[in-house]
């Protein structure tokens, strides 16, 4: 059985060395479920699916919520864990050590340890957040049971180098398309080059100039790239479509609503179409809540802005004020030399006890 007592960075690497990518956690679920049991008390713990879930009823002011994902990447020849001297220090490696075990751990371990909270704790670990989002466990828990996602402050245990990013982008993706006539090319004249006029589109690209926001001292900045360009039909004709499809990147103070107004108007005045093909709301930082402050003051304020799109975005549409912390580089997750320094573990479940125990 998983001991949850133990030191966070033995536990982390008992979680790496259970294989979980995504759809088949029911083995770590199982396990995970058993451990917290058999060592925790004043815990009510049930089981969704594949994701397990543990709160108490203690009768505090505030509750906070800590969430992990249980699911991984495929794994790369990367498992099972092994630790190594670095120059950086000790250093735990496998799948999963980054994305997001150790940050699993860390909640586990406290959850277990942690008798007197100030706050009633809720642990959620869920299943599917590494693949299309419509899968994901939080999705299923969110209509099942809602009640189970109510909290003054959530934390997801996202890599974050033991800093507390706060919120997170919102990402939208469109596709402009141009159109033309098609023509051998050969006789170029008698046709409409539909690429050509895409040159357009990528001159305001180019010269776009992204915009900074400071939102609760969280300073986020967008961007507005290019990521794909379709178009062509054979080497002898002109041809009479091209696409370009463009990532917009958003501070959270844009509603999607106003981010695709904002991506329309940069093209505006162009011979293209716009067709939105994805879209997920940023979060608001929420820094000014309650909870949220007390965990910025008990990090000594090392807070910043959250680029790219987590969860915490689900939870802020409930109306959750939510952060991301946890061990580990996010640049080195889903990489074949994932890894994670075993004193940010240390030094994130030493903070949080801080702000959970008081």
């Amino acid at each position: 059985m998983l001991d949850l007592r133990s030191d966070p960075i033995a536990l982390t690497a008992a979680l790496v060395d259970i294989p979980s990518e995504s759809r088949h956690e029911a083995r770590i679920a199982d396990e995970v479920e058993a451990a917290l049991r058999a060592q925790t008390s004043g815990f009510e713990i049930i089981r969704d699916g594949d994701a397990v879930l543990a709160r108490t009823r203690l009768g505090r002011p505030t509750r906070v919520l800590l969430a992990g994902h249980l699911d991984t990447v495929p794994a790369a020849g990367n498992l099972p864990s092994r630790r190594t001297t670095e120059a950086e220090g000790d250093v735990l490696h496998g799948c999963g050590t980054v994305d997001m075990k150790s940050g699993d751990a860390v909640f586990l371990h406290l959850a277990a340890t942690i008798a007197e909270p100030v706050h009633d704790l809720t642990c959620v670990f869920y299943d599917c957040e590494e693949i299309d989002a419509a899968a994901n466990g939080l999705n299923r828990i969110e209509r099942n049971l809602p009640d189970w996602l109510v909290a003054d402050l959530a934390i997801l245990g996202e890599p974050t180098g033991g800093f507390i990013e706060a919120g997170c982008q919102g990402t939208l993706r469109v596709v402009v398309t141009a159109g033309g006539t098609r023509a051998h090319s050969a006789r170029s004249w008698l046709g409409d080059n539909a690429i050509h006029k895409l040159g357009a589109v990528l001159d305001r690209l180019a010269a776009y100039r992204p915009r900074s926001v400071d939102i609760d001292g969280c300073v986020y900045r967008e961007g507005l790239s290019a990521v794909r360009i379709d178009g062509g039909v054979a080497g002898n004709v002109i041809p009479d479509a091209a696409s370009v499809t463009v990532n917009f990147r958003f501070a959270p103070d844009r509603s999607p609503e106003q981010a695709l107004t904002h991506v329309r108007e940069v093209f505006d005045g162009l011979d293209v179409a716009i067709d939105q093909t994805d879209v997920a709301a940023g979060a608001l930082p929420g820094l000014t809540a309650p909870a949220a402050a007390a965990l910025v003051a008990a990090a000594d304020g090392q807070v910043r802005a959250k680029y790219g799109w987590t969860d915490v975005s689900r939870f802020a549409a409930c109306g959750v004020p939510a952060v991301n912390y946890g061990p580990g580089d996010p640049n080195l997750a889903h990489c074949v030399d994932e890894r994670v320094p075993v004193s940010q573990i240390s030094a994130v479940t030493d903070l949080l006890r801080r702000f959970l125990a008081g």
